[in-house]
């Protein structure tokens, strides 16, 4: 559409009427013809309203129809063009020189000349209808007002029914000045109704602009203050259209007047201040959506001119003292508002609230110590005026605590004495148990503050309030006030509140209809705690999770005996409303249960109840449902599932719950199927990502459930694949043993025939592998039951016809072999890129399909330290023989070495002499957990060769080992699986990693026979006196597995100490002293304790360099078994820039397992863990040593 035609310019002079006539009252409040232009201009941005109007509309549909093939050509030229100096990487520079050549184009410059014409006959269309009908109206007007003496008033008012209807009449100074004097108050009634009303009709930017205003001002409130109501009614008109029509510094004008106005309206006269209050509050309500548009001395004046409002009480009214009080402007407010929105508003923006502080601090404090009066009026009772005025005043107090510059307007002198924070938040929290209306408000009040951090501390934790709060569980307890003396104890207090319900030990409580609602009131409150794993320390003396299990098991029981409803029998004693009860009940419990599996100790409390099954049954249920999990928690089951899995008996439940299941249904759906219900109009694009984002939910979710090489133990040991001969493309795998067949193990051409999608689907397969292969248990259980180094090299030799085929699979099998293949930390293996370069060789990386692999992925190795640097340590430990035994040798020893560690951190590595004497001496002088020693014999267990062949190539590189070692290392784990066979204990557990000795392989076994250089002697020697340390616990998984030395209970649980201890501690510290990195973790459905059960298992292997390995575990065995949780604290600590940044591209699982830790070096953070030993030791280390009874 280029040229109008007639019909259309008849359509825009209609649209262009309509515009004009919705912003008459705008135009008409202008003080000129330039503030009206400028209004016009401005539209867009001050009318909410601008897209909706139809003149605009028809606009914009114009210009699409005129320029939408330009655009849409420019768009497809400048997407082809390659390289395009003009265009930058990003979308605004595109969208700005789309722009900037379509107004250069011929069809831009033809539609605004096209345009400009039309609109041009148009408006003057309009100014001649506009003038003709001017003319009409001035005759009719002389005619109707002829002979009235008011008549030269409104001869420039138009009351015709044109489309420029107004309401105003533009009155000249001279006649302002004349309606002022009709306005004073010695004039007749009559003659100043005439002046109101002809004042109503003149634009208020006039009459505040004019040199009479302030005797305008002055008989508006003379007239307002008058008992007649038509006056009073006349002058809130006029005000009531300035604040609607004006701008601020016009309204704010207003605004003040009429609270000045109130010092001169006798509280007598109540409708006419009741209207003149709404009016105001009115007015606070709207202004904070445009005052920030305009000068900050605006706003301020409108805020003191409220606070100058609200501290006007009877001594400033000149009213004589009596027994009842008069009525203050705030008890109107207080009626009209009652929840003081106004002041909510007020406060909610940072530009207002600095003002509101800075005033209430400055000038206006008493306006927040001001107290309800009492009064007694015919329509309001002297309650309930005191009811609205309590509430009006918490809500205006109620929202200042919650800001810091608010809480130091306190104390405040109320009633002659001083009130602080505490005393308002007693005072309010007192009102709970005496009046039944305002609890609701107070309680409403403390969830906002218990909502805030920064004002629990100083409001809620504080022991008056706490001892309010408490006042009735106290008084049921019988315990004496004077007792709770700390947030603590009060924790303490509310635990065995709720023992008392679960076990129904208050006679007062035990048969009561809301037993079991005050009961679930108070377990949820005990659950915020142990959810956590600071709460957890708190509460576990009381064993609250036993008491829980014993109410679950007894409400099950009752629920099991409920006999089934038979035709014709009698109802019974129970109602279908009471079973209804106990099943929500039943099931409260179970949640409640569930909850300690948030934590690594509290999953092991949850195990210990024997309840974990239908935990996990439960949680299921209402994953699939898609319920939340609480009001509280925010990220849903994710955190809990992920710390579930990292266990063999949580893996298991999650097995037997049919969730295993489900999420390998749910991803071969997105990955093979596609979603069923939305109908194809336009193929599936190809995947441009190797892993799909239908399915990385999916991925991440099988990461989870698999991190941990326990749960890959429980659910694919003895499981063997499928392979069969034919698949059907209807055939869904069900298991992780399926998943592998299907999508890892294709290794024949019915597997891939059967996929839909081969490629992409392989490809997920591969990655997941390769994140599988990360956890060297895991993959030490892949290569020796289903041989996938065999499988991938044969698929890779498929791939060759003179020379390899570079693809995707070809290229991500080939990053596999190599990380499965090489062992070494971040300087000592390169790993091959899993994407293409561009340029004539796309992949300059050696491919193989058979071993060994080729030395590029080897980086060279530096020279070793040789013996110079280790005389400073043989010098103090052939000085301090004849001092071995005395206490204070410990700690010069542990001086010694952080000398070392922090001037010449190198001597503690090379070939490993000097840490094996350090740790020769700690043998000695530290034996904490002593056990007894067997006879070692020789044994013949199953030996992955494979595995060792690994080891001892690693041990070449570092020029540790000779090419022999092999021997020598498999008789050192033959005669250390024999010793500590002998000290498991029997289980009669069902679990898979409990049945045949430790699943997985004893790397620190390994990483002594590297530090002794090979020498199968000294290295067997060493692991059985350190085996009587207490680090060993924690630092030797193989050692404390299933072992005798804790409880039968423990050992039979499948959960390792340095899981429920050493990972519960690391996240207990990472909230305090890496909040971030915590806060990551939790978004992210992954949890911290999984990495270090990870990196923990295996000394850190292919996570860090050889000589930080050596650090790790000289630093636990010499400065304590607790430094293993500083050092992983440190680790995460190191890693917050990559956590933080991984978080947001949502694939922190995989860059934590397949990244190794760059730059990490355990002497820089040594100060830190140092730190960190000061503040947490006494918990930590205690708990440690604590470990033959940790459910206590």
């Amino acid at each position: 559409m280029s040229q109008f035609s007639p019909e259309d310019e008849v359509e825009l002079q209609s649209l262009l009427r309509q515009l004009l006539t919705s912003i008459k009252d705008r135009i008409a409040a202008a003080p000129s013809i330039e503030s009206a232009e400028e209004i016009l201009l401005h539209l867009e941005e001050t009318d909410k309203n601008f897209h909706n109007y139809e003149f605009v509309r028809y606009l914009r549909q114009y210009v699409e129809n005129s320029l939408g093939t330009v655009v849409e050509e420019e768009t497809e030229t400048l997407a082809r063009a390659d390289g395009q100096p003009a265009i930058g990487p990003g979308q605004d520079t595109l969208i700005h020189a789309i722009t900037r050549r379509t107004r250069e184009s011929a069809e831009y410059k033809q539609m605004m000349q096209t345009l400009k014409n039309t609109m041009i006959v148009v408006v003057e269309s309009l100014i001649n209808r506009f003038e003709e009908d001017q003319m009409r109206k001035e005759e009719t007007d002389q005619e109707k007002q002829h002979g009235q003496s008011n008549s030269h008033y409104t001869d420039n008012c138009s009351d015709s029914d044109s489309s420029f209807n107004q309401s105003y009449a533009f009155l000249k100074q001279e006649q302002l000045q004349a309606l002022a004097e009709k306005l004073d108050s010695s004039r007749p009634k009559e003659v100043r109704q005439e002046a109101l009303q002809a004042l109503c009709c003149a634009p208020p930017s006039d009459v505040l602009s004019s040199e009479s205003w302030s005797s305008l001002r002055r008989n508006l409130s003379a007239a307002l203050a008058e008992p007649d109501p038509e006056l009073s009614d006349k002058v809130l008109q006029f005000f009531a259209k300035t604040l609607s029509s004006s701008p601020l510094n016009v309204t704010r004008e207003i605004y003040t007047s009429l609270g000045r106005l109130v010092y001169y309206i006798h509280l007598s006269f109540i409708f006419a201040l009741c209207v003149q209050m709404r009016l105001m509050n009115d007015f606070q309500k709207e202004v904070t959506t445009f005052w920030i548009r305009h000068p900050e001395k605006y706003m301020e004046e409108v805020i003191e001119s409220t606070f100058s409002l609200l501290s006007l009480h009877p001594e400033h009214s000149g009213t004589s003292p009596g027994t009842e009080k008069s009525l203050e402007p705030v008890h109107l407010l207080a009626l009209l508002d009652v929840k003081a929105t106004w002041f909510k508003k007020w406060m909610h923006g940072y530009y207002s609230r600095t003002v509101v502080f800075r005033l209430l601090e400055r000038k206006y404090n008493f306006c927040v110590a001001s107290v309800p009066g009492s009064v007694q009026r015919s329509v309001y009772t002297a309650k309930e005026l005191e009811y609205a005025y309590f509430v009006h005043s918490l809500c205006i107090l109620g929202k200042l605590l919650i800001y810091t510059n608010g809480r130091k307007l306190f104390p405040i002198k109320v009633r002659q004495c001083k009130g602080a924070v505490v005393t308002f938040v007693l005072c309010i929290a007192s009102n709970i148990y005496y009046s039944l209306s305002p609890s609701g408000l107070v309680m409403e009040l403390l969830w906002t503050l218990c909502e805030r951090t920064e004002c629990t501390a100083p409001c809620l934790h504080q022991t008056p309030v706490i001892q309010t709060l408490l006042a009735p569980v106290i008084a049921l307890l019988t315990l004496s006030v004077f007792c709770l003396l700390s947030s603590t104890t009060a924790a303490h207090v509310i635990v065995q509140f709720t023992q008392k319900l679960l076990d129904k030990q208050l006679p007062s409580l035990s048969e009561s209809e809301f037993l079991h609602t005050v009961c679930g009131a108070f377990i949820f409150v005990c659950r915020q705690m142990y959810n956590t794993c600071e709460g957890l320390q708190v509460l576990r003396p009381y064993g609250l999770h036993r008491a829980i299990a014993a109410a679950w098991k007894k409400t099950s029981s009752l629920s099991d005996r409920v006999p089934t409803p038979v035709p014709g029998a009698s109802a019974g004693t129970s109602s279908p409303s009471q079973e209804l009860q106990n099943m929500l009940w039943e099931e409260m419990l179970l949640d409640s249960l569930l909850n300690f599996a948030v934590t690594p100790k509290g999953l092991l409390l949850l195990q210990q109840t024997g309840a974990i099954s239908e935990c996990v049954s439960y949680m299921f249920s209402r994953f699939t449902k898609k319920l939340q999990v609480s009001r509280c928690e925010k990220f849903g089951y994710g955190v809990m599932v992920t710390q579930v899995a990292a266990t063999a008996p949580g893996v298991m439940a999650l097995h037997s719950s049919g969730f295993v299941q489900a999420l390998v249904v749910e991803l071969w759906s997105a990955l093979e199927c596609g979603r069923e219900d939305i109908r194809v109009v336009h193929p599936k694009p190809t995947p441009m990502d190797p892993i799909d984002r239908s399915c990385l939910k999916s991925f991440l979710s099988l990461v989870n459930l698999l991190s941990s090489s326990q749960s890959v133990w429980e659910l694919l040991s003895h499981q063997p694949l499928a392979n069969k001969s034919e698949y059907t493309l209807r055939e869904i795998p069900t298991s992780i043993p399926d998943l592998i067949d299907r999508l890892i193990a294709v290794n024949s051409d019915a597997k891939i025939h059967s996929l839909f999608n081969y490629e992409q689907s392989h490809t997920f397969g591969l990655r997941l592998l390769s994140v599988l292969c990360c956890n060297l248990d895991s993959f030490l259980l892949l290569e020796s039951q289903y041989n996938i180094s065999a499988l991938l090299l044969q698929s890779q030799g498929e791939n060759v016809t003179d020379e390899f085929i570079i693809d995707s699979l070809s290229v991500e099998r080939n990053h596999v072999l190599v990380r499965a293949s090489v062992v070494g930390g971040p300087s000592e293996r390169r790993l091959p890129p899993r994407a293409l370069q561009e340029g004539e060789s796309p992949f300059p990386w050696p491919m193989f399909s058979s071993k060994p692999l080729p030395q590029c992925y080897t980086l060279e190795t530096l020279k070793a330290n040789q013996s110079k640097q280790d005389c400073e340590i043989s010098t103090f430990l052939a000085s301090s023989k004849d001092t071995e035994m005395e206490e204070s040798w410990m700690e010069i020893c542990r001086r010694q070495y952080c000398k070392v560690m922090t001037t010449k951190p190198n001597t503690l590595t090379g070939t490993g002499r000097s840490l094996a004497q350090w740790v020769a001496m700690q043998l000695l002088c530290y034996q904490d957990f002593v056990t007894s020693t067997a006879q070692v014999r020789m044994s013949d267990p199953h030996v992955c060769v494979f595995l060792f062949c690994l080891i001892c190539r690693y041990g070449s590189y570092l020029k540790l080992l000779k090419e022999d070692a092999v021997q020598d290392l498999t008789q050192l784990l033959k005669h250390i699986e024999l010793f500590l066979s002998t000290q498991r204990a029997n289980s009669a557990s069902e679990l898979t990693t409990l049945q045949d000795g430790y699943p997985g392989h004893d790397w620190l076994a390994s990483t002594v026979f590297l530090i002794m250089a090979g020498d199968m002697d000294r290295s067997l020697r060493l692991l059985l006196n350190l085996s009587s340390l207490l680090t060993s616990a924690f630092i030797w998984p193989a050692r404390i597995h299933a072992s005798v030395h804790v409880p039968v209970e423990i050992a039979g649980s499948g959960i390792p100490p340095v899981y429920w201890c050493t990972a519960h501690y690391v996240e207990m510290l990472l909230k305090a002293e890496v909040p971030l990195v915590h806060s990551a973790f939790r978004m992210s459905g992954f949890t911290p304790s999984q990495m270090c059960l990870q990196w923990l298992g295996q000394c850190f292997w292919n996570y860090l360099d050889w000589p930080e390995i050596c650090h790790y575990l000289s630093t636990c065995v010499v400065m304590g078994p607790d430094y293993q949780v500083y050092m992983c604290v440190a680790v995460l600590k190191h890693l917050q820039p990559d956590i933080l940044l991984h978080t947001q591209s949502q694939d922190l699982q995989v860059f934590l397992k397949e990244e190794p830790i760059q730059g990490f070096r355990v002497s820089d953070y040594l100060e830190y863990m140092e730190g960190l030993e000061r503040s947490y030791r006494s918990v930590v280390l205690t708990d440690m040593k604590n470990i033959r009874n940790p459910v206590a």
